[in-house]
């Protein structure tokens, strides 16, 4: 019967792994994410969509950048139709050039076209999906936004909240991944 190898010895994984952190920020510096031509109008979206509190908008903190990412990547369902260019026809040419009023009143319409059943309006969903993941993963609105508690404790079936209250970032119990 043949002798079978022991696994990779500890040294042999932690100089590998050595070797892999010395590479990656190369390579990651190698794979930034081109500009697109539509990083200022989902920018403004998602600053629209998650505005400025007492914490950064979603434009603020890049999330047009991640909703890019995750169209290219096909994420929430995406793959094979070009939302980026279909927000912006959707939302009209001259949509950043307009005051804010009209902004917020063309993205509103968007929004209750979408969630009212039009067809034509349905890749909007997948767009606010993808706002809403990227800033609540994100630094800032997992941590500054949501409260984080690393263990949040004991169970309590019936806890109390008050206005104000915020919802914990540690609580992924109703995100569905599939």
């Amino acid at each position: 019967m043949p002798k079978i190898e022991s696994p990779m010895a500890r040294r042999e994984f932690m100089a590998g792994m050595a070797l892999l952190m010395a590479v990656a920020p190369v390579a990651a510096a190698g794979a930034k994410l081109a500009p697109s031509p539509y990083q200022p109008l989902l920018r403004e979206v998602a600053q629209l969509v998650i505005p400025r509190s007492t914490t950064p908008g979603a434009g603020e903190v890049g999330v047009g950048v991640f909703v890019l990412l995750a169209l290219d990547h096909g994420l929430e369902g995406t793959k094979g139709f070009d939302h980026a260019a279909w927000l912006k026809t959707a939302l009209g040419a001259g949509f950043l050039a307009q005051p804010l009023p009209k902004r917020r009143a063309a993205l509103a319409a968007l929004d209750a076209r979408a969630f009212a059943g039009d067809a034509a309006a349905k890749p909007w969903l997948a767009i606010k999906r993808l706002i809403l993941l990227g800033y609540y993963t994100s630094e800032t609105g997992g941590s500054k936004e949501l409260q984080y508690v690393h263990v949040p404790g004991r169970w309590d079936p019936d806890l109390p909240l008050k206005p104000g209250d915020r919802a914990f970032s540690s609580d992924w119990s109703a995100v569905d991944f599939g």
